[in-house]
């Protein structure tokens, strides 16, 4: 089924439980004859594509497995966390954890544009795990999450999530298990595995993270109140029914400020502004329409809650003439 990149006519789209396990089992015993006794070597970001490829290769190879999670500060709150409880914890992974937090954001310090923070994230990505892989002895073979829409649209490897332009002494044998399925099936297919519905079913999230959503220059204070306002939004939509009815839903906090009045004391903060979108294919967008007295509690939560912030403010411009994600 994973030989080639072109997805066959007749290939039966995995819909239901039974035909994940089938899928399952028939990549398992090709990941087994691809692999033999050697190793492979996954970047681990936490996302459906690569955590359905994790839960595949442990299956196939156990801790023939190395996934390396790298924590750059940009992903939301928990994430890291549950990288490594899920993984690590639960399902026995060899999983190498690399805290690089300061090395991004002392990276990203002072840049405002958006194209050249996407860069630096990127650069510094590769960086990393260059260096996690030459601490490996034995890898033949990178695992990757490419899908069958990354194959259609930019080719087979996808410069947001997976690890491309290594150099030549870490040029290896690819595994994509998952890279003719479209992203409905990945998710089928990660239930069938036993992965949590929160990683199986989470919302797109942008390569460079919650970095284009701090716009401007990144400062680790507005860093914080993006993912801190951004985990309310999360918790208050799963709580009110809209989890698995709104596309993408987020927050951005820009770079300027405002005054306010908070314990009767003037203040100058930033804004959160909450993006909540539906769509079927990203290249339109409609503004989701959130019942006023939940807008009203939410907004109560983060200017309460949510430090070096007084306003909230909900962004209603559908795409065009809006893109979905601001930088």
């Amino acid at each position: 089924m994973t030989t080639g990149n072109v997805r066959p006519a007749d290939m039966e789209r995995i819909t239901t439980p039974a035909l994940a396990e089938k899928f399952i089992a028939e990549q398992v015993a090709e990941l087994k004859a691809q692999i033999g006794d050697k190793k492979v070597l996954l970047a681990l970001s936490g996302g459906v594509d690569s955590s359905v490829v994790a839960a595949l290769l442990i299956k196939a190879v156990g801790r023939q497995l190395v996934c390396v999670h790298v924590n750059h500060g940009l992903l939301r709150k928990g994430e890291p966390e549950q990288v490594v409880k899920v993984f690590r914890d639960e399902m026995n992974a060899n999983l190498v954890y690399v805290d690089a937090v300061d090395r991004f954001l002392d990276k990203l310090e002072g840049i405002a544009d958006p194209e050249r923070k996407r860069k630096i994230i990127g650069a510094e990505f590769i960086r990393v795990f260059e260096e996690e892989a030459r601490k490996q002895d034995g890898i033949s073979f990178l695992a990757q999450g490419t899908i069958y829409p990354d194959i259609v649209e930019s080719g087979p490897v996808k410069s947001h999530h997976n690890v491309g332009g290594l150099p030549d002494d870490l040029q290896f044998e690819l595994v994509e298990p998952v890279k003719l399925l479209f992203k409905d099936e990945v998710r089928v297919v990660g239930k069938a595995l036993g992965l949590p519905d929160n990683m199986v079913y989470r919302q797109p999230f942008p390569g460079p993270g919650l970095g284009v959503r701090c716009t401007g220059a990144i400062t680790r204070d507005r860093l914080e109140a993006v993912r801190e306002s951004d985990a309310i939004l999360r918790e208050e939509f799963a709580k009110n029914g809209l989890e698995g009815k709104v596309w993408q839903y987020f927050t951005i906090v820009p770079d300027f400020k405002s005054t306010g009045v908070k314990n009767d004391l003037r203040t100058y903060d930033w804004p959160v502004i909450i993006r909540a979108v539906n769509t079927r294919d990203a290249m339109t967008a409609t503004v989701e329409n959130i019942p006023f007295e939940l807008l009203q509690h939410i907004t109560q939560r983060i200017v309460t809650e949510v430090k070096g912030v007084n306003r909230v403010l909900y962004d209603l411009t559908p795409k065009p003439t809006g893109t979905i994600e601001w930088e």
